[in-house]
């Protein structure tokens, strides 16, 4: 049987490359077997520039706060291809389509401000855990709602009662949708009857597209959206004469109402007017070969397929994409939003890439102090090059712990929050919980520094599927001792690593590192903690057949095999900063062979499959951090106070208090 290996210590990620940047070259060497354990009431900015005058809109207020520390460097380079069938398909991840992932899948997007994200999808909140500062509006019950927010977590749990208008319910009129001049009830020139307008409007063609024309379809009953927004129906001869003055109407794709859309008027008659086809399925027009089958159903043309533009209406179209048509952006995590909404002082990408870059976030580094996990005390000096084996100083390594037994560190781990250590399962045994302490800020075990505390262990839990033999689920939690009379676990010295949520924050070619105190490739002891860098690898099934799973096992190493995790490593982090400078425990040592070999890389847990399992486990503590309030609010961390990043500790998600001055997706605000 093969020997316990890599026993882990946690690493700072110095800096990450860009998506898109490239990864290292394939490894070679022979298939040989391993060795296991390596010891929002913030609002939608929009900007009319026509002369108009604002009709309606639910959008009121200031726009969302962003991530943490502004990032340097370039942004993601992105795959470009003209409109072509055979060009779009080249862009779809066949692969990541087989998720089916959609508007409700926040392993690829936030969830909105009246949902919170559960075993990666987004789900409704109930209406108290909405902010509660934000101005009063009106649904189509004729009940008054003290926020949007709280409107919309009723509409979730009960679909049919809709927005109506901002204010309270005073008794006027309804807002309404309807179709005429066409063929049947499914398509036809598009009206209005607002709220404040006594009369049926028409909708200019200049502001109608796909994305407005799925919003109206979805308020007519069509749950699939529109088939086409054309150039289909034109007024009969007997009506041209007449006035034809018309509205515009801005629309960001998801709204269940165009009411909740912003409506303007032009001071100009003779517009071309909207028309719509909305889409019903029949049996008798199946989807053609050449088309992109949405998650809902509804069959669109493989040229709108990562466009930016939401053509399906659940926007399955732009969430599997490994790069983006025409001026799109794309997201490092496969996910393409229009150009426009990069630099817009929102963020849209949930590794934050289309804010990155930007002039105008400049002042966000004096928010960087703020950040509740991921960013040292002090940050070191950056190498833009791979080095291993270096000794690491005292704080740049401020969430690495080690596991000591004995006389004897045989384990590192990663410090989550709160009384949290994070390691692999491998590490520890029920038997001996009263053997093992927990140092912290130790650097070199020979000559002990005077910032280091000696924690005790109070619980540990080992992942219930946990299998030793093939190291699958390799994970478990460490509760320290809290002090007498503490109520909290005081650690003045540490900064818990972020805990990652979706397996599309980092990608294959991303520049992360390892540290520990585990032996060199020779064997030889290790007295300081070292680090070093070194890439993750796609799917090492290639180098592991039958023995590395792919969803809950991540590779890593380098083109020669000179950084690697090594025996006496085990539990410790591989550790990856995002483009706004903030580390995550992308996995956790685990298992390996031949340390530093290039044919063999390091296996690592991949925390990221993890995130619920942490958050379930270390739900009884007290302590509320800002994962969950950025997952479903997208604000890039609110943490009461400070914007924060993501910790391990996440409060039951039926009792969370959250700010209300920094709520808001990054896009449709609270």
């Amino acid at each position: 049987m093969a020997a316990p290996l890599r026993h882990a210590a946690a690493a700072v990620v110095l800096w990450v490359e860009t998506a898109g940047a490239a990864g290292p070259p394939p490894l070679s060497g022979p298939e040989a077997p391993w060795f296991s354990g390596r010891e929002q009431p913030p609002s939608l900015p929009l900007r009319v520039r026509s002369r108009r005058a604002s009709v309606h809109s639910p959008w009121k207020g200031a726009s969302a706060f962003l991530l943490g520390p502004l990032a340097s460097g370039s942004f993601p380079s992105r795959r470009v291809l003209t409109s072509t069938s055979n060009a779009s398909q080249d862009l779809v991840d066949r692969k990541c389509l087989a998720e089916k992932y959609t508007h409700l899948s926040c392993n690829k997007v936030f969830c909105q401000p009246w949902q919170k994200c559960i075993d990666g999808i987004c789900i409704c909140k109930l209406p108290y855990q909405c902010p509660k500062n934000g101005t009063a509006v009106c649904a189509t019950n004729g009940k008054t709602y003290p926020t949007y927010c709280q409107q919309k977590s009723f509409e979730c749990l009960r679909p049919g009662t809709k927005f109506l208008k901002n204010g309270t319910c005073t008794g006027e009129g309804k807002f309404s949708v309807s179709l005429a001049h066409g063929n049947n009830d499914t398509d036809g020139i598009v009206q209005v009857k607002l709220v404040d307008q006594d009369e049926k409007m028409f909708i200019c063609k200049s502001s109608w597209g796909i994305t407005q024309a799925n919003v109206a379809c979805l308020d007519l009953g069509f749950p699939q959206g529109a088939l086409q927004a054309g150039d289909k129906f034109n007024l009969p001869a007997e009506l041209r004469g007449n006035s034809t003055e018309c509205v515009h109407v801005h629309c960001r794709g998801l709204e269940t109402t165009l009411a909740e859309c912003t409506f303007t008027t032009d001071l100009y008659g003779g517009q071309r007017l909207a028309d719509v086809a909305c889409y019903r399925p029949t049996a008798a027009s199946p989807p053609s070969s050449d088309s992109f089958q949405c998650v809902n159903g509804k069959p669109i043309p493989q040229t709108r397929a990562c466009n930016g533009v939401n053509d399906c209406g659940d926007q399955s179209d732009e969430l599997c994409c490994t790069g983006c048509q025409g001026s799109a952006f794309w997201c490092k995590s496969g996910v393409c939003i229009p150009q426009q909404h990069r630099c817009d002082g929102e963020v849209d990408c949930i590794t934050g890439d289309d804010e990155v870059g930007c002039a105008e976030r400049k002042w966000t580094k004096s928010l960087s102090p703020k950040l509740s996990c991921g960013v040292r005390h002090s940050t070191p000096v950056r190498r833009r090059r791979v080095v291993g084996g270096k000794p690491a100083s005292v704080g740049q390594f401020p969430w690495q712990v080690a596991i000591k037994e004995g006389d004897k560190i045989n384990c590192g781990g990663i410090y989550i929050g709160g009384c949290w250590i994070l390691t692999a399962a491998h590490c520890l045994r029920m038997s001996k919980i009263h053997r093992y302490q927990i140092w912290t800020s130790l650097v070199d075990w020979m000559n002990p520094n005077s910032e280091i505390l000696v924690q005790y262990i109070n619980k540990i839990i080992i992942h219930e599927n946990y299998d030793g033999t093939t190291y699958k689920n390799d994970i478990a939690l460490i509760e320290l001792k809290r002090r007498p009379n503490k109520k909290v676990c005081e650690l003045p010295r540490m900064v818990p690593a972020c805990v990652p949520w979706s397996p599309y924050l980092f990608q294959p070619g991303d520049r992360c590192a390892v540290s520990g105190w585990g032996r060199e490739k020779d064997n030889q002891k290790v007295y300081s903690l070292r680090w070093g860098e070194v890439h993750l690898i796609n799917n090492c099934s290639q180098f592991y057949p039958r023995r590395y799973f792919e969803k809950e096992m991540e590779c890593a190493g380098t083109n020669d095999g000179s950084i690697d995790a090594c025996k006496g490593d085990s539990g410790g982090p591989l550790v990856c900063e995002d483009v706004n400078n903030v580390t995550y425990v992308w996995g956790v040592v685990s298992w390996g062979e031949n340390c530093g070999k290039p044919e063999f890389p390091g296996v690592y847990t991949k925390v990221a499959n993890y995130f619920d399992w942490i958050s379930q486990k270390a739900a009884d503590s007290q302590i509320l951090t800002s994962a969950l309030a950025f997952l479903e609010h997208g604000a890039l961390g609110i943490s009461c106070g400070a914007l924060g990043a993501f910790s391990a500790h996440v409060a039951p998600p039926d009792s969370m208090a959250l700010c209300p001055q920094h709520a808001g997706q990054g896009r449709h605000q609270a």
